[in-house]
C-alpha cells in the first residue's frame, strides 16, 4: 500500500517519510488516563453478597447448608494423596447413587450438556448409526451434538410434554445396524419421565448401546443403572443432588468401555475423550486436567447426604411433595402441561400460564416480594408455561406450602379469579393423605 506521494506506508523505520510519521506517533503517545484513579479504573467493586433465593426452578436448585461448608473447605492439589482418597470416597457414593459397579463412573468437569457431548461422540463413528429420542429443548441437544459426529443420526420426535413411544424406535430401526439410542430419562424443558425399561428391551432388539440423559432425575426418580442395563448414564451436579453446578457424574458400562477402547479413530473431543479422561479417575490417576476441586468437595458432601437420606425414602419425599404441589396448582385452576401422571417428572411440574397473566410481571413479584424464582417455558414453550422445580434440599413441605401461597398472591394481584387459600388447602389434604397412607402401612 503507498501513500498519495508514492512513497511506502508500512516501513516503520528507514528515512522514509512513512517511518518518520509512525515513530513520531509512537513518540508522541500519551495514555488516555494518567492513573488507575481515572475512568474506568476509578470504580471499586465492593464484596460480592449474592441474595438467598429459593430456587424453585428447574435447577440450579438451593443447596443444604452442609455443602456450602464443604465448598468452602481448603483447597488442594488435584495430585495430593489426601486428594487421591476424596477422589476415591466421590466414585463411591458415585457408584451408590447411580446403583452401579461400573468401573468408569466419575465426575466430568462440565456441566450436564458436556455429560451429553461426551455420551454420544465417544461412542459414534463414521459409518454408525444412531437414533436419538426427542421430547423437548435438551434432547434436541443430544440430537444437535449427535449431528456433529460422522455418523448418520435419525431423529424422533414427539409435541413437548409427552414420551417417546419406544414402538417408533423399534420401527425407525428395523432393517439398520443401529449403534446407539439415546434418550432423557427426565426432560427438564417439558417435564416428562420417559420409562426406560421398554426402551432397554427395543435398543436390545437392535443390537444397540442405550444412552441415557439423567440431568433432571437422578436422585429424584427411581433408577438402577446395573438392573436396568443401561450403558451411558449421565447426569449434572445442580438438579436433585443440591450440589452446585460444574460436575456432570457419568458412568460406563463395562460393554461400552470396550467399544470405546476398540474405536477405529480418536474422539473429536480431547477434553471430553473418555478413554484418556478415565486414567485420571482411575487407579493410577494419570494427569489428564486440573478439575475443580472445590466442586469435588461439594458434590462429594451432597452424595453422602443422598446416601445418608436413603435412595428410596429420597425418591418417595420428591414423589410426596409433587402430589402436593400438583393438588394445590389444579385447586388454584390452574392447568398442568404433561397430561399424562405417569410421565410427569416429579422434579420439574410445568402450569400452562393463564391469557391474562404476565409471564416476567409474575415471576419478577414472586422474586421481589417473597425471594421465589421459578422458571419460564424454553424453546416453544417460552412465555407459555412455568416450570416449577422441586428439586432435592427444596422438595420439602414448608417450600412447596410458601410457593403455593406466593402463587395464590400474585395471581390475585395480577386479576385472577381463585378462592383464597385453595391452593394451600389442596396440598395441605394431599399431605395429610400420604402421611394417613404411611401409618396404615406400619
Amino acid at each position: 500500500m503507498r501513500q498519495a506521494t508514492g512513497k511506502p506506508i508500512c516501513r516503520l523505520r528507514g528515512t522514509g517519510e512513512c517511518g518518520k510519521i509512525v515513530l513520531r506517533q509512537v513518540r508522541n503517545w500519551q495514555p488516555r488516563f494518567r492513573d488507575m484513579s481515572e475512568g474506568p479504573f476509578k470504580t471499586l467493586i465492593g464484596e460480592l453478597t449474592p441474595p438467598m433465593r429459593l430456587m424453585m426452578t428447574p435447577g440450579p436448585s438451593s443447596i443444604d447448608p452442609r455443602v456450602y461448608r464443604a465448598l468452602a473447605a481448603p483447597v488442594v492439589g488435584h495430585l495430593d494423596p489426601w486428594f487421591k482418597t476424596c477422589m476415591d470416597e466421590t466414585q463411591i457414593l458415585m457408584r451408590q447413587v447411580f446403583q452401579t459397579e461400573n468401573r468408569v463412573t466419575m465426575p466430568l468437569s462440565a456441566s450436564g450438556s458436556g455429560g451429553i457431548e461426551a455420551a454420544v461422540l465417544n461412542t459414534l463413528e463414521e459409518g454408525d448409526e444412531a437414533i436419538v429420542c426427542v421430547n423437548g429443548w435438551f434432547s434436541e441437544r443430544m440430537y444437535e451434538i449427535a449431528l456433529r459426529s460422522p455418523a448418520k443420526i435419525t431423529k424422533l420426535e414427539v409435541p413437548y410434554g409427552r414420551a417417546v413411544d419406544p414402538q417408533d424406535v423399534r420401527k425407525a430401526g428395523a432393517g439398520k445396524k443401529i449403534k446407539i439410542v439415546g434418550l432423557a430419562h427426565g426432560e427438564t424443558s417439558s417435564g416428562v419421565v420417559t420409562a426406560l425399561d421398554p426402551f432397554r428391551k427395543v435398543a436390545d432388539e437392535l443390537g444397540a448401546l442405550l444412552i441415557v440423559d439423567t440431568v433432571a432425575s437422578l436422585a429424584a426418580e427411581p433408577l438402577n443403572v446395573d438392573k436396568q442395563r443401561l450403558d451411558i448414564v449421565f447426569s449434572g451436579s445442580q438438579k436433585a443432588l443440591s450440589a452446585p453446578p460444574g460436575r456432570s457424574p457419568i458412568t460406563v458400562s463395562p460393554r461400552t468401555e470396550e467399544v470405546l477402547r476398540n474405536r477405529k479413530k480418536k474422539v473429536q473431543s480431547w477434553y471430553f475423550d473418555l478413554t484418556t479422561a478415565m486414567n485420571y479417575w482411575g487407579k493410577d490417576r494419570l494427569y489428564h486436567h486440573t478439575p475443580p476441586i472445590s466442586l469435588i468437595y461439594a458434590l462429594r458432601e451432597a452424595m453422602r447426604l443422598t446416601m445418608e437420606e436413603g435412595l428410596q425414602v429420597r425418591w418417595e419425599r420428591h414423589r410426596v411433595n409433587q402430589q402436593a404441589l400438583i393438588a394445590g396448582v389444579e385447586a388454584m385452576g390452574l392447568e398442568l402441561l404433561v397430561k399424562n401422571p405417569k410421565e410427569r417428572l416429579v422434579t420439574v411440574t410445568p402450569v400452562m400460564i393463564p391469557a391474562s397473566i404476565d409471564d416476567a410481571q409474575f415471576r419478577n413479584q414472586l422474586l421481589d416480594e417473597f425471594n421465589i424464582e421459578i422458571a419460564g417455558g424454553i424453546g416453544p414453550l417460552k412465555a407459555k408455561i412455568w416450570r416449577l422445580g422441586l428439586m432435592g434440599y427444596c422438595a420439602q413441605k414448608a417450600n412447596v406450602l410458601l410457593l403455593l401461597a406466593a402463587m395464590e398472591k400474585v395471581l390475585v394481584d395480577q386479576g385472577a379469579r381463585i378462592q383464597a387459600g385453595a391452593g394451600v388447602g389442596a396440598a395441605i389434604r394431599s399431605y395429610a393423605g400420604a402421611e394417613a397412607a404411611v401409618a396404615t402401612k406400619a
